[in-house]
């Protein structure tokens, strides 16, 4: 199907790696020429052929500054992909309520929820012009807080909101905004010698590949496998598309069946 992109303008936060770097992929793919923002820019990313911008996007700066340079690189904006998230390590994100300070949870609402609302304040007097639209990617542990990391699942629930809450006052002005949320993603955060599943395949005293090949059974994810960044990166680009004009303010899950409730 042709996605009718050819020739529109994207930005992607978070692009180095996992789904941004899919994301990225996707569009070119289709023709958009795309800015790519990441703390890290990898060779993969610059493979890609978007412009690739080294930023870190958890400064109260980050974001306007990476707006203002992919604004600068296209002219104008027709999509902004918030995707960055996540965080740094593993170790120090398993633990209960308790195990986190103020320092953790300052940080992880900087990455996974500042990050967005500072990069659509730069953003949207552009997007407004072009009637562009906003995906925002956050995960299916919003609807489950209690299914990881406190102050990461918290965050990802402030994003989704945040989504709802933009479609309603911009959707009257032609910008559509709609949110992603991931379940179990083939990603280093889980796949990593030093990310999240190793430190909790630690905690649990299991072995990462044993963490791995179990985990989708024990999520109840009906599909039984893990999710490929790809799917997701093709979400993205159907609601960055013109076939999904009248779609605005939803939150679409691809968690594989892991969440039960409609």
């Amino acid at each position: 199907m042709d996605m009718q992109l050819t020739g529109t303008t994207a930005l992607v936060t978070g692009a180095s790696r996992g789904i941004g770097l899919a994301i990225v992929r996707a569009l070119v793919g289709e023709g958009v020429r795309v800015v790519a923002g990441a703390r890290t820019v990898t060779p993969e990313l610059r493979d890609t052929g978007a412009v690739a911008i080294q930023v870190d996007l958890a400064t109260s700066d980050g974001p306007r500054q990476l707006v203002d340079a992919a604004l600068a690189e296209l002219g104008e904006l027709d999509l902004l992909v918030n995707n960055v998230g996540g965080g740094d390590g593993g170790a120090e994100q398993v633990g209960g309520f308790l195990a986190f300070d103020d320092g953790v949870w300052q940080a992880t609402y900087d990455l996974n929820f500042l990050s967005a609302v500072r990069a659509v304040r730069a953003a949207v007097p552009a997007l407004l012009r072009r009637r562009g639209t906003i995906v925002n990617v956050s995960s299916a542990s919003a609807r489950m807080p209690h299914s990881g990391p406190v102050p990461y699942t918290t965050a990802k629930a402030a994003l989704t909101a945040l989504g709802k809450a933009l479609a309603e006052e911009y959707g009257p002005q032609g910008l559509r905004v709609n949110t992603v949320s991931p379940g179990a993603v083939r990603t280093s955060l889980w796949e990593g010698a030093k990310g999240y599943g190793a430190a909790l395949a630690a905690s649990m005293g299991v072995g990462l590949d044993q963490l791995l090949d179990g985990l989708p059974a024990q999520t109840g994810m009906t599909t039984g496998r893990w999710i490929e960044p790809e799917e997701v990166a093709a979400l993205v680009v159907h609601l960055a598309s013109p076939h999904a004009a009248s779609v605005s303010g939803a939150d679409f899950v691809v968690d594989g069946g892991t969440i039960k409730t409609a």
